[in-house]
């Protein structure tokens, strides 16, 4: 617990602060563009850039500890495989339309 508690500069908050910002206008910019299906992918895919700086930076992991990291990561890890199963599901809805299936 003597660990020296180190912590971003505000140059580097104001940083990432300003990355949210730009990548909230391209999850925006994004709605308007037809990709089909992969509109929600690349809606998740930037959401997830985004709570993965929320978590390093405003939640102080960066600096953290090595078991930080790893509840920190396995809970993130977590977070991937849920969106993977719902994607997984909301991609193939489609193919139940079909004659056959």
């Amino acid at each position: 617990m003597n660990e020296k508690l180190r912590s971003a500069s505000p140059r580097t908050y104001i940083t990432v602060w300003a990355t949210l910002m730009l990548l909230l206008l391209l999850t925006f910019g994004t709605a308007y563009v037809n990709l089909g299906p992969f509109n929600t992918v690349v809606a998740l895919v930037i959401a997830l850039v985004k709570a993965l700086l929320i978590i390093l930076f405003f939640m102080h992991v960066r600096y953290s500890s090595r078991l930080t990291w790893i509840f920190a990561g396995a809970g993130f890890i977590w977070l991937i495989i849920m969106l993977g199963l719902t994607m997984n599901d909301y991609l193939t809805r489609n193919l139940a339309g079909f004659p056959g299936w």
